[in-house]
């Protein structure tokens, strides 16, 4: 397998690519081809085709193109090029190297290995601090920068080398898997004729021992001259960049002995003057280490946050221990919201399903976005209803009074989008329960299939007052211990409380007292204190059989309230006299 390699020195552009044997690309300037080169304004869009063979690449001018393809120092319509040769193009070289490596065995065996440790290296002094400490500074900037691993190995052999001044190659190498070192990218300070390949043993070596080892091989002639061990090159060392629990790849630097080493020595050779070097190629693996993880699991958490919450994710650390989210008995407030007259939109779209599904999902979005906002979350999605809860998995004294927010901040959007006419969500309503009690929180579901949600008592009470808002004619509505718990800790600036009813819903053993949560006067100015004050007298008569009283309180309401249809529908039916086994009670036939 070849690959090619352009190189345009006067714009410091540079890309290597694969070419797989038996396939033809296109190489020109146009960003859409295969092998784009949009740095050249001497290619032509589309200048040549490149085809791949096991023994050689084929490179044949396109019709269309008009600068020259130079091959050998001639002009040519077409060449075939082995291993180690080029072309150029305009103000670009064209490289064709084999991509591959050589399996470990003697032709690599070095005259000597060192092995570097981090103590050691500690005490080692740089050799040229102001360029390397420059050098790094860039790094993460380099590294975030990168649009993808091929863009970020080029960036990354240029630094070593303006960072290692002694190099003369510099090289990201992977392991494969099979004793072989397999090229990602490489450089040279100088270009020169053959092609470049790593020592498999050295980094074999390196990987295993998780550290940098040098290797320093004699520089005999009859070595093989395509391996590192080559006559130009007779040092070469390897760090791993650490960013898995077992790593595969690293940066591997070469370049040759001021005094080249021969066959008859037999001597140790002193490598301390390789050392700074070590430890600057360290430093850069170790940032890059730690930058690529951090990146990992920023992307880990991007993809994360579609299923889960701000707060489950901050439960659940950066080691995303599921041990947390294990379901345990709670005290929690749950919400539900539900779009009103669902089946009827059914009905009216069912032409277009897909156009009813992004409004519901719209409508759905703003329910789930004051959830996440006031730190709630998600629990599950039914149809065209939320559910949302709060005090799970940290518990809170806040969570009533944040499913509170998140309850007002839903009736505010819905309503500014009636008064927007065209809007997706122009005739959609809401209705929302809100309770307050313990439940069982986590994760919960069957051995093949789970979701973050919650279960008990509370969640079917929350669930059933969402229901009752359509019969009490209110957006929301809560149960007695929320009611309690706003009437002292929430602020009127933020949010009022209207007591409704006493109600026995259909099915459940024990009445509930009912209240509507109301905005903020400046928000809701049609309804004041004052008539919430006389409201709640009129409830109070009503459940104590004084009708006639509370008929009187009811009918001070504001005409646009609806409110007050529910008790007075009621009263009229019995001719504003309470029934003689009148208990206070107002049981519901439905659900």
């Amino acid at each position: 397998m070849f690959e090619l390699i352009a190189e345009c020195s006067e714009r410091k552009q540079r890309w290597q690519k694969v070419l797989v044997a038996g396939r033809t690309y296109v190489l020109g300037r146009d960003v859409g081809v295969e092998l784009s080169v949009p740095w050249d304004q001497a290619l032509s869009r589309r200048h040549a085709s490149v085809t791949a063979s096991p023994k050689f690449v084929r490179i044949e001018r396109l019709d269309p193109a008009t600068n020259p393809l130079c091959f050998c120092g001639e002009v040519v319509e077409h060449c075939e090029l082995q291993s180690g040769e080029q072309f150029v193009i305009g103000n670009t070289i064209f490289h064709v190297t084999r991509k591959g490596s050589e399996s470990l065995g003697a032709v690599d065996a070095p005259f000597q290995e060192v092995t570097f440790d981090a103590q050691t290296l500690r005490q080692v002094r740089f050799r040229d601090a102001d360029r390397q400490i420059e050098v790094l500074t860039s790094l993460p900037d380099l590294i975030w920068g990168s649009r993808n691993d091929e863009e970020l190995f080029y960036r990354l052999a240029n630094v070593l080398l303006a960072g290692v001044t002694h190099a003369d190659v510099v090289a990201i190498v992977r392991n494969n898997g099979d004793d072989k070192a397999e090229l990602m990218h490489w450089t040279r300070r100088r270009e020169t004729a053959g092609e470049f390949r790593p020592s498999s043993r050295l980094v074999a070596e390196s990987l295993k021992r998780q550290n940098s080892v040098l290797h320093l091989w004699h520089s005999a002639p009859q070595l093989n001259p395509e391996y590192t061990a080559a006559a130009e090159l007779d040092w070469a060392y390897f760090t791993p960049v650490l960013d898995s629990s077992k790593p595969t790849w690293g940066l591997y630097v070469a370049g040759t002995q001021a005094q080249p080493l021969s066959s008859g020595d037999s001597q140790p050779v002193e490598t301390a003057h390789l050392q700074a070097d070590v430890k600057f190629t360290e430093l850069v693996a170790e940032i890059i280490s730690s930058v690529r993880r951090l990146n990992f699991l920023e992307r880990q958490q991007a993809g994360l946050r579609q299923f889960f919450a701000p707060t489950i994710l901050a439960a659940l650390g950066n080691e995303l221990n599921t041990e947390t989210l294990a379901p345990r008995e709670c005290d929690v407030t749950v919400m539900f919201c539900d779009l009103r007259g669902f089946s009827q939109h059914s009905e009216e779209s069912a032409g277009d399903l897909i156009g009813l599904l992004n409004r519901v999902s719209e409508a759905l979005g703003v329910m789930t976005s004051h959830i996440l906002l006031h730190r709630g979350v998600t629990g599950d999605f039914q149809g065209d209803a939320a559910l949302g809860f709060w005090g799970w998995p940290f518990p809170s004294e806040d969570a009533p009074l944040q499913a509170c927010r998140a309850a007002l901040g839903i009736r505010k959007a819905f309503d500014e989008t009636l008064r927007q006419p065209g809007h997706p969500l122009s005739n959609f309503q809401m209705g929302i329960g809100i309770a307050h009690g313990r439940a069982v929180a986590g994760k919960i579901g069957t051995a093949e299939q789970v979701k973050v949600t919650v279960f008990g008592p509370v969640v079917n009470l929350a669930s059933r007052l969402e229901t009752m808002t359509s019969q009490m004619r209110v957006p929301i509505l809560l149960d007695e211990v929320m009611s309690r718990l706003v009437r002292e800790r929430l602020d009127p600036q933020e949010g009022r409380i209207r007591r409704l009813a006493k109600i026995l819903p259909l099915g459940f053993e024990n009445s509930v007292v009912v209240s509507e949560l109301v905005p903020p006067v400046e928000d809701f100015p049609e309804l004041t204190d004052a008539h919430l004050v006389r409201y709640e007298q009129g409830v109070d008569d009503f459940i104590a059989g004084r009708w006639e009283a509370a008929y009187r309180c009811l009918h001070d309401m504001p005409a646009t309230d609806r409110a007050q249809d529910f008790l007075l529908a009621m009263i009229a039916q019995h001719n504003r006299k309470a029934p003689q086994d009148w208990d206070g009670v107002v049981r519901l036939s439905s659900k």
